[in-house]
């Protein structure tokens, strides 16, 4: 399974450069944190610094009547926008609030463990792992 992890949270300065990059890479436009555009969250809970990222859990692709949502040989789950019915049930699924529903693409995203956002972190705090599926 491949999936993306935070390393060395100690490391983390919050800079939101992972957020940023993200969303980018999914919407061109606008401001994807104010937007809430990022399939990633670096959030404070209890004074610790904690970085929300998708499990690869499947819970999204549970709820998806269409069938859009499916797992690859990686163990991701990604969404096939051609059967996306844009009913949105996935995004209120995900027990991370990780999914990410645009105003304007009516289509949802999620980490497809891309490591665009680990690439670009100037402190290396994210990465991306992969091991074997049970």
């Amino acid at each position: 399974m491949k999936k993306l992890v935070a390393n060395d949270l100690n490391a983390c300065m919050n800079c939101l450069t992972c957020e940023i990059v993200c969303a980018k890479a999914f919407y061109k436009k606008g401001n994807p944190i104010e937007e809430n555009l990022t399939c990633l969250h670096v959030t404070t809970k209890d004074g610790k610094l904690k970085i929300v990222t998708c499990a690869q859990c499947g819970k999204c692709a549970k709820v998806c009547e269409a069938g859009a949502i499916a797992q690859n040989k990686a163990g991701v789950y990604t969404i096939d926008k051609e059967k996306c019915k844009q009913c949105g049930k996935c995004v209120d699924e995900c027990p991370f609030h990780v999914m990410v529903l645009s105003k304007d693409s009516k289509i949802p995203s999620k980490c497809i463990a891309c490591g665009i956002c680990a690439k670009n972190c100037p402190q290396n705090v994210l990465g991306i792992k992969e091991k074997e599926a049970a």
